[in-house]
């Protein structure tokens, strides 16, 4: 429990005209509140139609008014909501009034961060709460609730706790070293290590997706003037957003869209063409396409399957980590068919035409495979970069145990202290153990009421 806390209130209601606007309170003085603001004495998870007064007696709205008493509440603490009519200028009042009666204004994800140090929710669960009112997509929602429900944490929390009692097990050996039997060995430590590993791999995978899910990739599509960027772009937004012509050079600037494709946030940027110009406005726009692409995620990487484009992009230095589609545009005009293959270097390659539409399915179920992404099924859950790193890691630590196991079966306290580095980085997740700067960084990013 959190020791020495304040009353905080907050409107919890987005911005706006509406029909209803809710001012949420939690803390001690919230039962006072009530009956200060409603006359009449709370009354747990019970909703009271009642006039909302100030402190002169002057009415300032009417709507229910609901209490819920600690424990049994979203914080852990004693909370009051107040839900009146929608108006900014009526919820202003009210909160003034509330923060009159002793009550200060919450930060924001204060009420959520109450509920994790409360051990309402731990730290997974809680992300997932502003994973769930920023989803974009249904995908997106539901893999959030997931988590919200606790589904990742059961699965890290499992995991968790057998690499707890396989570290006890050997640090136990290690209180004997007088004894001539060779504990590690005589043991089944390596292959529960080894199904650790397994269970990391398949949790990597639904956290990648999940992840992919909430956060989206971003896109760049590249190449050469006149191969079809600006028109692939319009195909996958289903739009007119970049300029087509004949023209070379017509896209100068960077373009920006964010679509969904089959649940998946695709923030895509479409760049100028990339060939040598003496223009200094086009030189400007290929430096631009290229500090795009080494910030991207995914390169969209368009050629002409005529073969007639300039080959001057091939030189991909500016291109960073991200991973490449090859696409050649244009089968239409070359009298080719549509098609997947691997170019030289392991990209994966399609054919097909954006003017006609055929191939574009081939090149979604690519960009998919690129990204990591699965389809979402009932046990893939919201995630975060963080959850991914820590993941990862711990599966590295893992995964050296196993590779030296022979090596370092004499010598059991470098797996414990393995086992023990890879347990931290697991509690991470769920918040067992944290930074206090990377509690502030997660609640800083949610809205105030909430």
């Amino acid at each position: 429990m959190i020791d020495n806390i304040e009353t905080i209130a907050a409107i919890a209601t987005p911005p706006g005209t509406g029909g209803i606007g809710v001012i949420r309170v939690s803390g001690p003085l919230a039962s006072t509140i009530y009956t200060s603001i409603t006359n009449k004495e709370p009354d747990p998870k019970t909703f009271k139609f009642t006039a909302f007064k100030d402190s002169n007696g002057s009415t300032l709205d009417r709507g229910l008014a609901l209490y819920f008493s600690a424990p049994a509440s979203y914080t852990g603490e004693d909370i009051v909501e107040l839900q009146g009519h929608g108006g900014q200028v009526v919820l202003s009042l009210l909160l003034k009034e509330v923060i009159h009666l002793g009550a200060r204004l919450a930060k924001p994800g204060e009420f959520t961060e109450r509920a994790f140090l409360n051990n309402k929710l731990d730290l997974v669960q809680a992300e997932a709460v502003s994973d769930l009112i920023s989803s974009s997509s249904e995908q997106a929602a539901r893999s959030a609730m997931r988590s919200l429900e606790g589904k990742f944490s059961k699965r890290i929390n499992a995991l968790l706790e057998e690499l707890i009692r396989i570290r006890v097990f050997i640090e136990g050996a290690l209180d004997f070293p007088e004894e001539e039997i060779d504990f590690i060995s005589e043991s089944d430590v390596e292959e529960r290590i080894e199904k650790c590993v397994q269970s990391l791999r398949e949790i990597l995978v639904k956290a990648k997706s999940g992840n992919v899910l909430k956060e989206g990739v971003k896109v760049t599509i590249i190449g050469a003037p006149n191969v079809g960027k600006s028109s692939l772009l319009n195909a996958l937004s289903q739009s007119d957003k970049a300029i087509v012509t004949d023209t070379p050079g017509t896209t100068r600037d960077l373009i920006e869209d964010n679509i969904l494709i089959e649940g998946i946030r695709l923030n895509i940027t479409d760049t100028a063409g990339i060939r040598k110009t003496d223009n200094n406005i086009e030189k400007e726009g290929i430096k631009r396409a290229e500090i795009a692409a080494q910030q991207a995620d995914l390169l969209l990487l368009v050629w002409d399957a005529n073969g007639t484009q300039d080959q001057q992009h091939k030189d991909l230095s500016f291109a960073g980590s991200a991973k490449i589609i090859n696409i050649y545009n244009k089968i239409d005009l070359a009298g080719l068919k549509t098609k997947t293959t691997t170019s030289e270097d392991g990209s994966p390659e399609v054919y097909l035409s954006v003017k006609t539409g055929d191939g574009m399915e081939l090149l979604y179920s690519l960009i998919k495979k690129a990204i990591a992404y699965e389809d979402t099924s009932e046990d893939v859950f919201s995630s975060r970069r963080r959850h991914i790193e820590a993941l990862s890691l711990t599966k590295e630590l893992l995964s050296k145990i196993c590779s030296e196991f022979e090596i370092r079966r004499t010598a059991p306290e470098l797996i414990a202290e393995d086992l023990h580095q890879a347990q931290k980085q697991l509690e991470t997740i769920t918040g067992v153990t944290t930074a206090d700067d990377l509690l502030g960084e997660i609640f800083a990013n949610f809205c105030i009421g909430k």
